[in-house]
């Protein structure tokens, strides 16, 4: 099976001659359909900076990146409208899940599509289908002010989702959960990968979230090394 993201020798450094700091070594790894992916490792370890660097919210100073089957970085060329390229392939999910606090749940979701073209009416059908899948429907009409964090951090996963990327990023969606709502959450990207069959790659802290993982790598000062999950899990 082909991967749907490919990062290869990539690389980050911030600043430049004496002041230049690497936050990432060369780096290199796969991601296929329906693999679920833990990036591990303290604060500052460069976790973030891979995520970032693999969407292009970030540019990478060096390597490769090929995500579902198109080049989109090597070396300082960057082959894509970074913006619609996201759009179109790529979910991001945030610790603090950035929802339009105007918007509804419905709203919030049905604006991503809208943004890619979808129709207003086909948006908000979808969106509305999309809730029900992440069983938050009953909160369609709410605005995120009135979400608890579990509520909201499903309504930023159901805008991930909204024009069925390939790939999933979550940077820390646990972070600002208590254990229990961090592991339901844990428990439906792990459903995301398996049922609608994205590349979901995570970035935690918490090694207590990584159970049913397919693959763990550990970042330590900007440096990947591929973990059996087991030892990380018994490890804490």
């Amino acid at each position: 099976m082909s991967a749907v993201v490919d990062v290869e020798r990539v690389s980050k450094t911030f600043g430049s001659g004496e002041l230049a700091v690497q936050a990432l070594k060369p780096c290199s790894f796969s991601v296929r359909a329906g693999e679920l992916v833990a990036l591990l490792g303290p604060s500052g370890s460069g976790k973030s900076t891979l995520l970032l660097s693999i969407s292009l919210i970030l540019e990478p100073t060096a390597g490769r990146i090929v995500v579902n089957g198109q080049e989109i970085y090597n070396n300082g060329w960057t082959g894509v409208d970074e913006r619609a390229f996201r759009r179109r392939n790529i979910g991001f999910i945030f610790q603090q899940h950035n929802l339009i606090p105007f918007l509804t749940a419905l709203e919030n979701v049905a604006l991503a599509m809208q943004l890619n073209g979808t129709p207003r009416r086909e948006a908000a059908r979808r969106a509305k289908e999309l809730l029900g899948y992440l069983e938050i429907a009953h909160r369609a009409d709410s605005l995120p002010a009135n979400l608890s964090g579990g509520e909201q951090q499903r309504v930023a996963i159901g805008r991930a989702l909204a024009n069925e990327p390939p790939l999933i990023l979550a940077d820390e969606p646990t972070a600002a959960l208590d254990t229990e709502r961090g592991s339901k959450v844990m428990s439906l990207l792990r459903q995301i990968a398996r049922e609608r069959r994205s590349a979901v790659i995570t970035v935690t802290h918490d090694h207590r979230m990584i159970e049913g993982f397919d693959t763990v790598y550990q970042l330590d000062d900007g440096r990947l090394t591929r973990v059996d999950s087991t030892v990380a899990l018994s490890a804490h």
